[in-house]
């Protein structure tokens, strides 16, 4: 009898993959980074044929380390980069241009003409997302409009377009599978949510060929057999975009449950329950998931930039060694000492949604060291969360008083602790903190039967530490007030 469910975890600086046993834990894993591009200023873009090896690669290598056979893996789960946007040709599975990356903002003055055009308030109510580069739809346009002959190959089915886990869907089945899930579909500001459909008025104003675009299915269900690789044979039971993935992996199941998940940027999701819920205050309505039959909405806040700033001092600056290296430096200062660092390296996602916003650093004093600028850099990721929460807080009606937590950045102590202290709610960290992959395998195993319900992954959640506040509420609201200030500084520079 298989005794494991792989995930398959590919996502922005890295693709891995993680072995998880019945009991939830994680048994094996394997990662590799990849290239970024950026071929202009505030453009971002990978190789898909690069995703697509290294993502091989770590299942070849997941499988050696742990000495685990093909026939003891029950099912296969993706989990993905959302809003990526790649077109293949459907026979070669060549990539006709690199992928276009979630962060890039080279679309920012379409998305202007859009609005400029009325689209907003359409865009919004047909797919409950704001209307923003950030998402695949003006992507895939760019596309169509800078390839030479590729809207006439769209026409003519020859091409398919697909975000990350549609790629890798079709790599895995030697092109066998165009499909996506609700939850990435929802991403694309092409999808009605309502409707469950890719919606006509978006696809015809965007000049969008319907021939291009994945088949829709469910987020929990057997799609096909794995054909290439290590893993030919297994079952592809699961898909779902990064943070859908890491709400089911945190078992956020009922209606009023939040997570917050610190990767290259930090994504908080809020369940809503059955029902869509429209954000006032310029949060995201997106698809959870769909699993045997039932979707499940939640409002997100989406931010750009978090671990990557701290990536951003150890490669950009130079200031540490390894990203783990922060938490020591910022803990050398006792306080910021007045620095504030607001890292809108690709703009400002919510609730500001602000394409033209650019880092910025300001009360720097010849007091000022290395350590402030890593704390203030640390801050800088609590005090947009905090934004983000007190947008749902005004969207549900009620206060959060528990925010489970997961991702890479969620490891470091100090960052956890300044969390629960500007939000003035506790933080809890898993003792599994791999949600984002758990919640794809999760999703696999209850496709093929691994696991018999979601009552019994509720009961594999284990809590490792939480963090209370501790901070003065005048303190933290000094803090706050000064972070408000800092992004005045910052909004719309590009313009200006």
């Amino acid at each position: 009898m298989a005794e494991y469910v792989i995930a398959l975890d590919q996502g922005t600086t890295s693709s891995r993959a993680i072995l998880f046993d019945r009991e939830g834990m994680p048994r094996a894993v394997a990662q590799r980074e990849f290239e970024q591009h950026f071929p202009r200023p505030g453009w971002v873009e990978h190789d898909p044929t690069e995703i697509w090896s290294s993502q091989a690669a770590v299942i070849d290598d997941v499988l050696a380390r742990s000495g685990v056979a093909p026939r003891d893996v029950a099912a296969a789960g993706i989990t993905n980069q959302r809003e990526t946007t790649i077109v293949w040709d459907r026979r070669s599975l060549e990539p006709v241009h690199n992928a276009i990356v979630w962060q890039d903002r080279r679309t920012a003055d379409m998305i202007e003409a859009l609005r400029a055009d009325g689209l907003e308030s359409e865009v919004q109510a047909r797919t409950g997302l704001v209307l923003d580069a950030y998402f695949s739809a003006s992507k895939l346009a760019w596309l169509l409009e800078h390839v030479d002959g590729l809207r006439a190959r769209a026409e003519r089915g020859e091409v398919a377009f697909g975000t990350v886990d549609s790629w890798l869907a079709a790599r895995l089945t030697a092109g066998e599978l165009h499909i996506t899930d609700v939850s990435n579909a929802s991403r694309t500001m092409l999808f009605n949510i309502h409707e469950g459909d890719w919606d006509e008025l978006l696809l015809d104003r965007l000049h969008i060929p319907r021939a291009m675009m994945p088949e829709v299915r469910s987020s929990s269900e057997v799609y096909g057999a794995i054909r290439e690789g290590a893993l030919a044979g297994v079952s592809l039971a699961g898909m779902a975009g990064d943070q859908q993935a890491a709400t089911f992996g945190q078992t956020c199941f009922e209606p009023g449950q939040v997570k917050s998940t610190y990767g290259t940027g930090c994504f908080l999701v809020l369940n809503t329950g059955a029902q869509p819920v429209a954000s006032a205050n310029r949060l995201l309505t997106t698809a959870l998931w769909e699993v045997g039959g039932a979707t499940a909405y939640a409002i997100e806040g989406s931010i750009f930039i978090a671990g990557a700033v701290v990536q951003w001092l150890r490669d950009g600056l130079g200031l540490i060694r390894t990203a783990a290296d922060v938490e020591d430096l910022a803990r050398s200062v006792p306080d910021n000492g007045g620095v504030y660092l607001v890292p809108a390296f690709a703009g400002l996602g919510a609730p500001h949604w602000d394409a033209y916003a650019r880092g910025t650093i300001v009360g720097l004093t010849r007091g000022s060291t290395a350590g402030h600028l890593a704390r203030a850099a640390l801050e800088a990721i609590a005090f947009q969360v905090s934004d983000v929460v007190a947008a749902m807080t005004a969207d549900s009606g009620s206060a959060i008083r528990e925010l489970r937590v997961d991702g890479g950045a969620a490891r470091n102590d100090l960052l956890m602790q300044l969390q629960a202290d500007v939000l003035g709610a506790s933080v809890v960290r898993p003792k599994v903190t791999e949600t984002t992959a758990l919640g794809a395998a999760y999703l696999a195993g209850l496709a093929v039967g691994f696991w018999a319900d979601r009552a019994e992954l509720a009961r594999h959640w284990v809590a490792e530490r939480r963090f209370e506040p501790a901070m003065p509420a005048t303190r933290r609201d000094e803090l706050l007030h000064d972070w408000r200030r800092a992004l005045g500084r910052a909004e719309r520079w590009v313009e200006g």
